[in-house]
């Protein structure tokens, strides 16, 4: 999966932007629910990153109705699951939050996901990619996905704030 470093200066920007909306703006001082929405951030800089399930056969899922019946045909246990759920409650949370304006053309009615909810499905999916606790990696994320599914809205909400700090510091282009 592509990734920038951890100290990418990206990286560290939203980190700054992140912590400085959720703690000042929602007085939410959650470091490890802060972190994770940081690096969704970079994350999702790359448009790989945010298309990057595909079904058997290989074709780019772009669609969440498409996401979650891949997900449903994996076995119940085991890190694909819950990798793709966790993915679903990212790409759900990103564009609900990040760019929500982007919605009307990813629901469109000429799409499967004209029929879900995005804040519906993107709780749903943090909360079984939450329920995977076998592994140490998956216990210490666990109470995030959690914390996700349950603040959902907020973190949407939160994410847009960060969208919006960081379009004030981009330097205005000139009308020519």
């Amino acid at each position: 999966m592509w990734s920038l470093p951890p100290d990418h200066p990206l990286c560290r920007h939203f980190a700054g932007l992140t912590e400085q909306t959720f703690v000042t703006t929602f007085g939410m001082a959650d470091p490890s629910l802060i972190d994770y929405l940081s690096q969704l951030l970079s994350r999702f800089v790359h448009f790989d990153a945010v298309y990057r399930l595909h079904d058997a056969a290989g074709k780019r899922l772009d669609e969440v109705v498409g996401m979650v019946v891949e997900a449903e045909r994996l076995p119940p246990e085991g890190r694909t699951r819950r990798e793709v759920h966790r993915h679903i409650g990212d790409f759900t949370l990103f564009w609900t939050g990040v760019y929500p304006e982007v919605l009307r053309r990813l629901r469109s009615a000429l799409s499967r996901d004209h029929f879900i909810d995005y804040c519906e499905q993107g709780k749903r999916s943090y909360w079984i990619a939450s329920t995977f606790e076998e592994e140490e990696e998956y216990r210490r994320e666990a109470p995030v996905l959690r914390r996700l599914s349950e603040e959902f809205e907020l973190c949407a909400y939160g994410l847009n704030q960060v969208r919006r700090e960081w379009e004030k510091q981009q330097p205005r282009l000139a009308d020519d």
